[in-house]
């Protein structure tokens, strides 16, 4: 089995994702663009000789549709011959994306890949694609499929989590990753977003904001009035020993709708070597489960587990943990049952300060962890997705 190293990670500012956004003027495949071309320069790279490209993308219509992988390879004057693929495993997408590039690399049919993902959400708004999964009364009804943020505040009613822990859990996120934003934490990996005339559209990321428990205490819950139609009484009928779900989830405490894309380098050493490309950290275990579809948001402990099962790796193994802050219960249930460390757990913050550009979040904060692993000099991480449906996605890193 040949073993698959990352050579480079990079992503885009996250821009909010609103008409007033700074990247909303950005079509998708100028924010893919952007990361590929400055992985070319900035390596020198052959394009040639890369395999494939394989790009997340959640809603893949419009501006994002259309195999938006190969589009921006070619858009982005890569080589004629690289192959591309758009997939959609929900919000695990950009990691599974990497994923799949190692499982070709180790399976030594392929030598170098190009992974990542975008997602313009200020131009194609999430459920955009008007799917089964969320509009069909029918599958609906049949697999009991409940919005997201209903099925984070059911996780957080079992989990015991009140509204007080998750407002504290996003003030961490909020603080940490301006901290680490104001410590030049990100800019190693940040490709500034220009306009046509040379001109920095955006070259940090905009959602995180200045915030207290008292400022997140006083809004309003974003999902009681879905629950209110119907949703909860469909969760409770899966779960009926919870008496009624506390709404604890607010637009303070669930991730931040952004704009976004990330591209990452993988190979097998061999061609790397050829080509003058360091390895910075070898994949070393991945995972894709699914797992109860209602309450949906559960399936990254699983994916970590099984993950450390394939690595030979215990919980004691892994430096630095990074998973995707769908909801801030979502994070604190990931802690809690693997039983964790705060201080190792999303230390520059996560989604719910950075947002989530649902198809890129994953190869996001795989470069993110490789990034802060090599400053602390620490030696493995492990990064975690939850998706809907009750999938989950986990990949292990150890740095070279």
């Amino acid at each position: 089995m040949v073993d698959a190293y990352i050579f480079d990670a990079l992503r885009t500012p996250r821009g909010r994702g609103k008409q007033n956004g700074a990247l909303h003027e950005v079509r998708a495949v100028e924010l893919l663009t952007a990361v590929l071309s400055t992985m070319q320069e900035r390596h020198n790279l052959d394009t040639s000789q890369v395999d494939d490209g394989i790009f997340g993308c959640v809603t893949p219509i419009e501006d994002q549709g259309g195999n938006i992988a190969k589009t921006a390879l070619l858009f982005a004057d890569w080589s004629e011959s690289v192959g591309g693929m758009q997939i959609n495993r929900f919000c695990c997408s950009g990691l599974d994306a990497v994923n799949l590039a190692a499982m070709k690399i180790r399976s030594g049919l392929e030598d170098l890949i190009v992974a990542g993902g975008v997602e313009s959400m200020s131009r194609v708004p999430m459920g955009y694609d008007d799917g089964p999964i969320l509009f069909d009364p029918d599958v609906v009804g049949k697999i009991n499929y409940i919005p997201q943020g209903v099925a984070a505040d059911l996780i957080a009613t079992i989990g015991g989590f009140s509204r007080e822990d998750v407002d504290a859990f996003a003030a961490q996120s909020q603080q940490r990753a301006l901290a680490a934003q104001r410590n030049g934490y990100f800019t190693k990996s940040i490709v500034s977003i220009k306009d046509r005339s040379g001109l920095i559209i955006l070259d940090k990321d905009e959602h995180p904001r200045e915030t207290s428990m008292e400022t997140l205490g006083n809004l309003p819950s974003s999902f009681f009035d879905l629950g209110d139609v119907g949703f909860d009484a469909m969760a409770l009928k899966k779960y009926p020993s919870v008496e009624s779900i506390n709404h604890v989830h607010t637009a303070g405490n669930s991730s931040g709708i952004v704009d976004g894309a990330a591209a990452v380098l993988i190979g097998s050493k061999e061609k790397g070597e050829s080509l003058g490309l360091k390895p910075r950290a070898k994949i070393l275990a991945t995972a894709a489960v699914s797992t109860e579809p209602t309450i949906m948001l559960t399936g990254h402990v699983a994916a970590a587990k099984k993950a450390l099962k394939k690595a030979n790796l215990e919980a004691k193994d892994i430096d630095l943990w990074e998973i995707n802050e769908a909801f801030a219960a979502v994070a604190l249930k990931f802690q809690k049952d693997m039983n964790l460390d705060d201080t190792i757990l999303n230390v520059n913050g996560g989604a719910i300060a950075l947002g989530h550009p649902l198809g890129a979040t994953g190869a996001m904060l795989l470069g993110t962890v490789l990034d802060e692993l090599e400053r602390r000099g620490q030696k493995r991480a492990l990064i975690a997705m939850c998706g809907g449906a009750g999938m989950g996605v986990a990949t292990i890193i150890e740095v070279c």
